[in-house]
């Protein structure tokens, strides 16, 4: 059975009436909107009405919902990651953090890098982006990057198992060093190439990053080569409503 258009047109009209006032700053980020029975009332539409017209908004990630019934504006604050900057030149390591948390430092924010280490087979993708044969042994490390402790990024590097082995790449934690350590052990990046996807995240990706439903991510892939070809690929998945990439280039 369809749902009749009338009821369609009024969810409809709720949905672009509040997304209105959320634009206009009416409804600032994280104020509760108001409870279902009171829009049915202001509307003179059914409380089924008015949930189809929020439901509307949680599927453009407007709004949330809270345990209690309790529906939000959501209220991420969006860090800018300047990519044409993000590992370049005299890099922002130190013994304290890596590039990535200093800059959310200099932000005025909270970094925290949560980084386990293994050994992996290289898949297809990442067996062409570090130029290995596919099935050969590299060492992953994931990141879960969280912004004054929320979640904001995952990140996994792999590198070819002849550079890491034996080095710091292979140790747990959240290791970082002065130039970062590619650099000091030899085997510095000396030019990147980013790739970059917008797509929608799968289950684990959404559970991981703790995002609401349709909220699409960025997948960035930043391939780093050294003087006999790559050194390092990582694969950044990055909500795209926490996140504003910036490049910046001579033209």
């Amino acid at each position: 059975m369809t749902t009749p258009a009338p009821r369609r047109m009024a969810a409809k009209t709720i949905a672009d009436d509040l997304r209105t006032q959320i634009k206009a700053g009416a409804l600032s980020p994280g104020d509760v909107l108001p409870t279902s029975r009171e829009l049915a009332e202001s509307y003179g539409v059914t409380l089924k009405t008015v949930n189809a017209g929020i439901d509307l908004l949680k599927v453009e990630g407007l709004v949330i919902g809270e345990q209690g019934g309790r529906r939000r504006v959501r209220a991420n604050r969006p860090i800018v990651w300047n990519l044409t900057r993000f590992e370049r030149g005299s890099r922002r390591d130190s013994a304290a953090g890596d590039d990535w948390s200093t800059g959310i430092r200099d932000a005025g924010r909270e970094p925290e890098q949560h980084v386990t280490v293994h050994t992996a087979q290289a898949g297809p993708e990442v067996a062409a982006w570090l130029q290995v044969p596919a099935g050969s042994d590299v060492v992953q490390r994931v990141r879960l990057r969280t912004v004054d402790g929320q979640p904001y990024q995952l990140a996994t590097s792999s590198f070819p198992m002849s550079i890491a082995k034996g080095t710091p790449l292979m140790d747990q934690g959240d290791v970082s060093m002065p130039g970062g350590i590619l650099a000091s052990i030899g085997h510095p990046q000396l030019h990147v190439r980013d790739e970059i996807t917008i797509r929608m995240p799968s289950p684990e990706e959404s559970k991981q990053l703790q995002l609401p439903p349709g909220t699409p991510v960025a997948e960035h892939v930043r391939i780093g080569y050294g003087e006999a070809g790559p050194v390092r690929v990582m694969v950044t998945i990055a909500p795209g409503d926490r996140h504003r990439l910036v490049y910046e280039m001579d033209v």
